[in-house]
């Protein structure tokens, strides 16, 4: 049934025939896919085959056949592990994938094996290949149903890592995932963040663009032109020219070209043409070593090329193998007779592409690699099935399902390096940095620097890399930017749909910007500032009055003589209270004046250093305190002269009465209380605390005690007010009270201590004389009895009013 699927689908016109080289009896098979032609160009519109040999013939595809038949070779004879097979053989079937029809056949002729084959020696195992992702996704497919393992050395789409799509694949090719991610780094590590990305029109470069466009926004890079690379035939000659020119509008100095080789080599005849010089071109490794495309004419002229190139390792022996094969391969044409059952697909002599000496570039190498390790995969595979651990291997019928559960597991060391297959039967390969050089108008390339996938890690050595075009005066780099990064203290304002694209907008005062790259500017602390285009904030200056400040320094000295003047005049009141001088001056009265004032004064003393907590409740209520006290004296003492001078005609004993029922004492104790009282009350509902005003200064913040201004202190100033005596000249405004009464008691004292000096002399002063007056004087004599002067009565009476 399978035979008749495949005749009918496929004409294959062709007769049987022998094919030396490509075919080898074992006791299990290995189905090898390799291009040993090129013949998409005449592929039909209908299912239909021609003969594969009419293609192109494809010298990497003959250095893939012979890394094949290198493996099988070096596992029969034992060459390096004599352990690994013991007493079995393998065998192989080759095919020539020239086109994806051909793939499609391949299919096919080993699912109709799956139905009708039993013998050991027929029966494909594994599959190595086929090199393009293209030719994979249908077999992988179509074979995974009966888990028949794949091993594809050139096939990188992501997609073929989907388990639920191609549960059966497996590769010793890095995903092209790690290879977005690696083009990603190359562009961050050198700031190209506005590029031009092309892909070829295949599953390969779409999906790599793809990949490469969601990621690139999470590293802050802008896509400015995006295209696809078609096949080059009339029709797409005049898109291509287009597509040269688009990237040359944009402006982009890095293009990022994700197509295979085929794609890449039809390309860049098309920049050549248009004389595109000093650009940066990032290639796969699909193209990036091939010199499919290095050998165009005039390519050297485009730029800078930077390459992901699969990792390369020491093949030695591979070389000398190709070589010494020649000959063999001549007469195994002649005695080979092999059955094929395809073929248009299994009929070329490899003798016959030996004979060309095609020569092997490093890019035929690794890949050759590849295919080498995906054998010795299969090989270890089988070592584990047929318990090959006891020195002889128990040959039996093996099914492809076991082999493919055993790959899963197999890890193994070869040439040096270790090989295993991950989850998704991907190698934990990496990846080299290549740059083209150009000697002498000789291509070549070099090792730059390498990239890890498992950590991720980008390690690369610019100053290897000879860069053409202009460059950085910087970072001796060539720029590829849509607007050049903002310096510290500007913030970016996009101007249009991309975000690589920006005016940089100047920081305000009370801001700054210290990275670049963002579209606003940081907030300074509230207890920083900064001026205009400001990278970091300074610390804003406390303002208080300090100890050692000078302008303390003038208030403690004014203090100073202030406690001096005020002290010295309550201890001279004091040892002489019981003097007519003193009494006329107030007395005890005086003295609690001056000690309020002096308490007042003290006040002042909370107003240095920081503010503390205890400091700012005390501040305000021992200054209000003590200023009621001595407004109340200054009251008492203005109503007794109200009393005397004004009211003696009308009410001849009203300060009598006063006076006796302790009138002055009660007031200024009434007044002191309520003062004290609404004092506490103030304290206890709002009371007033440490602040810090920021609003007065923009770089400075002034330390201070909040709420002076609220409306306890507000009743505190209130209460003063009326306390005031309104009818004394000495006081009419209680803003100057304290100062006026300061100066006041000072010259009091003053006049006070020239009056007692006058006394203790014995030549009273005497303000006015009253002589042989009679009765009419007689207030006078009251007032000095009541003032508490004692009358001094000789010829004449003598009445003596110290106010």
């Amino acid at each position: 049934m399978g035979k008749m699927l495949v005749c009918f689908v496929f004409l294959c016109l062709l007769s049987y025939g022998d094919s030396g080289g490509l075919h080898l009896q074992g006791d299990y098979i290995i189905s090898g896919w390799f291009p040993l032609h090129n013949s998409d160009s005449t592929i039909p519109s209908t299912p239909y085959l021609t003969d594969c040999t009419q293609g192109l013939t494809n010298k990497h595809g003959y250095h893939l056949v012979q890394a094949f038949r290198y493996a099988v070779d070096e596992i029969n004879n034992s060459t390096q592990n004599k352990q690994l097979l013991p007493g079995v053989t393998l065998g192989y079937r080759t095919y020539d994938l020239c086109s994806l029809p051909a793939s499609n056949l391949a299919t096919l002729d080993l699912l109709a094996q799956q139905d009708y084959s039993s013998a050991v020696d027929s029966r494909t195992v594994a599959i190595i290949g086929p090199d393009s992702s293209s030719y994979s996704f249908a077999p992988s497919a179509a074979l995974g149903a009966f888990l028949v393992p794949q091993i594809s050395y050139e096939a990188s789409n992501e997609l073929l890592s989907n388990k639920i799509l191609y549960p059966a694949f497996f590769r010793t090719i890095p995903s092209d995932k790690n290879q977005v991610s690696a083009m990603i780094q190359i562009l961050v590590r050198f700031n190209w963040t506005w590029i031009a990305l092309l892909g070829s029109d295949n599953s390969y470069g779409i999906q790599g663009m793809q990949g490469l466009s969601q990621q690139a926004s999470l590293y802050n890079l802008c896509i400015a032109y995006q295209a696809e690379i078609p096949a080059v035939t009339d029709k797409t000659k005049q898109y291509m020219q287009d597509m040269v020119k688009n990237i040359l509008k944009t402006k982009v100095n890095t293009i990022v070209v994700f197509a295979k080789k085929r794609r890449a080599a039809g390309f860049f005849p098309f920049v050549i043409d248009q004389n595109v010089t000093g650009k940066v071109w990032i290639g796969t490794e699909d193209w990036s070593v091939a010199s499919t495309v290095s050998s165009i004419p005039g390519i050297s002229t485009i730029g800078t090329v930077l390459g992901v190139a699969v990792q390369y390792t020491e093949f030695s022996g591979f070389d000398n193998f190709e070589r010494l094969s020649v000959p063999r391969l001549k007469d195994i044409g002649l005695k080979s007779q092999f059955n094929h059952s395809v073929p248009c697909m299994q009929n070329t002599n490899l003798y016959e592409i030996a004979i060309q000496g095609f020569s092997m570039s490093q890019y035929d190498i690794v890949s050759s690699f590849n295919v080498y390790k995906a054998v010795y995969a299969v090989a270890h595979a089988l070592h584990n099935i047929l318990h090959c651990d006891s020195g002889l291997c128990q040959k039996y019928k093996v099914q492809p399902w076991e082999v493919f559960h055993q790959l899963k597991r197999v890890r193994f060391s070869i040439r040096n390096t270790s090989f295993y297959f991950d989850k998704n039967g991907d190698p934990p390969t990496g990846y080299d940095i290549v740059t083209w050089v150009w000697t002498d108008g000789q291509w070549s390339f070099k090792v730059v620097g390498n990239y890890s996938p498992v950590p991720t890690e980008l390690q690369l050595d610019a100053s290897q890399i000879k860069w053409t075009g202009q460059v950085s005066p910087v970072t001796k780099v060539p720029e590829s930017l849509c607007s050049p990064e903002c310096p510290y203290g500007h913030r970016k304002l996009m101007t249009g749909q991309h975000k690589c694209c920006f005016d940089c907008m100047a920081c305000p005062a009370a801001t700054f910007l210290n990275k670049t790259g963002y579209t606003f500017c940081q907030v300074c602390a509230r207890d920083y500032w900064s001026e205009a285009e400001s990278e970091t904030c300074k610390k804003r200056a406390e303002l208080y009055l300090l100890w050692g400040a000078p302008l303390t320094t003038a208030l403690l000295i004014y203090l100073g003589v202030t406690l001096f003047l005020t002290l010295g005049t309550a201890v001279i009141f004091l040892f002489n209270l019981s003097t007519p001088v003193v009494k006329s001056a107030g007395g005890k009265t005086c003295l609690l004046m001056l000690a309020s004032l002096t308490v007042a004064s003290c006040s002042t003393l909370c107003h240095f250093n920081r503010p503390s907590h205890i400091g700012c409740l005390l501040k305000q209520p021992l200054f209000i305190i003590s200023f009621t006290v001595c407004l109340a004296c200054v009251t008492v003492r203005s109503f007794q002269v109200v009393c005397i001078f004004k009211w003696s005609s009308k009410l001849p004993r009203s300060y009598e009465t006063w006076a006796k029922n302790r009138g002055p004492e009660m007031f200024i104790f009434i007044t002191t209380v309520v003062e004290v009282f609404i004092s506490l009350l103030r304290m206890l509902l709002d009371p007033p605390f440490p602040s810090r005003d920021y609003d007065f200064y923009s770089d400075s913040i002034i330390l201070e005690c909040s709420k002076t201004l609220s409306l306890g202190a507000f009743a505190e100033l209130f209460f003063d007010n009326p306390v005031e005596p309104t009818n004394n000249t000495e006081q009419h405004n209680p803003s100057f009270s304290l100062l006026e009464a300061a100066d006041t008691l000072i010259v009091s004292g003053l006049e006070s201590l020239i009056v007692l000096a006058t006394e203790r002399a014995e030549h009273p002063v005497q303000l006015f004389t009253l002589n042989n007056l009679g009765n009419r004087f007689n207030w006078a004599a009251d007032l000095n009895h009541d003032l508490g002067l004692a009358d001094k009565r000789t010829d004449g009476f003598t009445c003596t009013v110290c106010l």
